[in-house]
């Protein structure tokens, strides 16, 4: 009763019809009054801060103040940015960029240009154009660009490539892609390769920024014809795995690796001629790597043996298998036992297809060249009977993991 005589109160003490209904409407309605009055300060600034834009031509420091206010308006707020783009501020600030004679000012134009392209799927498409790539690849090229123009210049083609198909064929039929992949070639030199705080170097930003646009290039969506291009640096790629071991290169490496050889039968092909799984099953064996390191090294070796007979063998020859096995029954990091699996997984349908392939074979010798071909097979049915045993392993390993709930395909 004291309950009810007290709750009887603090309803009563109530103005007339403040219940709790309308209370919450009332906050409701004065949310959304907070949220038009946020809108109408945000277009309001917008338009003010494109009049200082427009009216401060030869101040350069106050231009770039403005450009600093509109990106961070406009950052992970598409309503802003699609406002600043139907008042015409996008296509300025584009101009801008060209125009303006000041460095300071074209990195900062560069830099807004990018964020409210990431933040706006039609800022994107507005901007979405080869004459855009040119003059992006002007920036790259010219002597006079510094380092931090040209991670600006990086950083602007890579939000118009993210999930955008049209942005992948305008950055290769430009040669824009050629242009960053010789940046990928170039930009790190050997005494660079260990530079201790790479926080704060430039060049390795500027590399490391590379890296990134030329994973979207090739993928999200996949995109074949630019992972053919890619291909040309592979030899400078194995070429770092096997000199570096820092994760700041191998991991972004692996990721361009892993991306330009998925689902394309033919690129595992190319990668197999230098023999990267090799390589990433040594730096694999580092006993410095984080779980991050191996994640990303593990997964790119998925990709490579995924639809690739050449990479699965070598996979197999250098004791891969047993590697992988033991990362899926010692760890206990989710992500890290997904990889694993998915490399089992491409290297279980190997395993089954072998004895088949083997007999097959052994029924068509029937000249100098074939029998070459099976004395070659022979040398390997040693791997070939290890690698049934591992398959053994393998599904007795996923038949417990189906028990648990663990196993998750990945394909």
């Amino acid at each position: 009763m004291f309950v009810e005589a007290n709750l009887v109160a603090c309803l009563s003490s109530l103005p007339c019809g403040a219940t709790t209904e309308n209370k919450n409407k009332d906050k409701t309605k004065m949310d959304t009054q907070k949220v038009q009055i946020n809108q109408c300060d945000m277009k309001t600034d917008l338009n003010l801060l494109l009049e200082c834009l427009k009216y401060q031509m030869d101040c350069p420091l106050s231009q770039k103040e403005a450009l600093i206010t509109i990106y961070s308006i406009c950052q992970q707020n598409s309503e802003a940015s699609e406002y600043f783009r139907e008042i015409g501020g996008l296509m300025f600030i584009n101009d801008l960029a060209k125009a303006s004679a000041h460095g300071v000012v074209k990195e900062a134009a560069l830099f807004t240009l990018g964020i409210i392209i990431e933040s706006n799927v039609y800022c994107q498409q507005t901007l979405c154009t080869s004459a855009l790539f040119e003059d992006l690849i002007l920036f790259l090229i010219k002597k006079d660009s510094g380092v931090n123009l040209k991670r600006m210049s990086v950083y602007v083609i890579l939000v118009l490539v993210s999930n955008n198909k049209t942005g992948q064929t305008y950055v290769r039929d430009t040669g824009c892609i050629s242009l960053l992949l010789q940046l990928f070639r170039t930009t790190l030199s050997t005494s660079e390769k260990n530079v201790s705080d790479k926080n704060t170097d430039p060049c390795f930003q500027l590399w490391s920024s590379v890296c990134s646009t030329l994973c979207a290039c090739v993928n999200n969506p996949q995109n074949e014809d630019n992972q053919n291009i890619c291909c040309s640096v592979f030899p400078y790629a194995k070429e770092w795995l096997q000199s570096c071991t820092e994760p700041e290169i191998v991991r972004p490496i692996c990721s361009f690796l892993g991306l330009t050889v998925a689902n394309n039968s033919a690129m595992s092909v190319v990668l197999a001629q230098y023999h990267t799984v090799s390589e990433l099953l040594k730096l694999l064996s580092n006993e410095t790597l984080s779980t991050g390191e191996k994640i990303s090294i593990i997964l790119t070796i998925g990709h490579c043996t995924e639809v690739c007979e050449e990479n699965q063998c070598e996979l197999l020859q250098n004791n891969g298998l047993p590697l992988m096995i033991q990362v899926l029954t010692e760890s206990q990091d989710e992500e890290l036992i997904r990889a694993a699996t998915f490399v089992l997984q491409n290297c279980k349908q190997m395993t089954e297809q072998l004895s088949l392939k083997l007999y097959d074979n052994s029924l068509n010798v029937n000249n100098a060249e074939e029998l070459d071909v099976q004395v070659r097979k022979r040398c390997l049915q040693d791997y070939w009977k290890k690698a049934k045993e591992i398959l053994h392993r393998i599904n007795s390993i996923e038949k417990q993991q189906n028990e648990v709930g663990l196993f998750t395909k990945i394909g």
